[in-house]
């Protein structure tokens, strides 16, 4: 059974969102796996802490936001530079087959992964059959 709980990312709509940090911001690779009881969401945030990732359920929507530290704290001329440095930015629209009041999170090794539990009414289960 294949449930509708996470709709297309909202960062894919026509209206972007207004940032008003002027700093590069990428959207955080996502990998979402359906479970017979929950979702797993599952980003990879290179280069964050735990501290700097903010996490939030708002009507619907679930944005995730990992603050990346500058790597060179003085002013640096490179001669080459290929890997960017900046925030990661996402948000979804979450539809009532979760239960949010159960969403829980970790981050491990620059991954982060969401625990979203269906609720019992989109759960999987068996039907007793009674003998008659």
């Amino acid at each position: 059974m294949t449930t509708q709980a996470i709709e297309k990312p909202v960062d894919t709509e026509v209206t972007p969102r207004e940032r008003t940090r002027n700093r590069r911001t990428y959207r955080p690779n996502v990998d979402i796996i359906e479970k017979s009881d929950e979702l797993l969401l599952i980003a990879d945030m290179p280069g964050t802490t735990t501290e700097n990732i903010d996490v939030r359920f708002e009507n619907g929507e679930m944005t995730i936001f990992g603050k990346v530290p500058d790597r060179q704290k003085e002013e640096v001329r490179y001669v080459s530079q290929e890997y960017g440095v900046g925030d990661y930015l996402r948000t979804f629209q979450v539809s009532e087959a979760i239960d949010a009041e159960k969403i829980s999170a970790e981050f491990t090794n620059g991954v982060l992964t969401l625990h979203l539990p269906k609720t019992d009414r989109v759960k999987p289960r068996k039907i007793a059959i009674k003998e008659g």
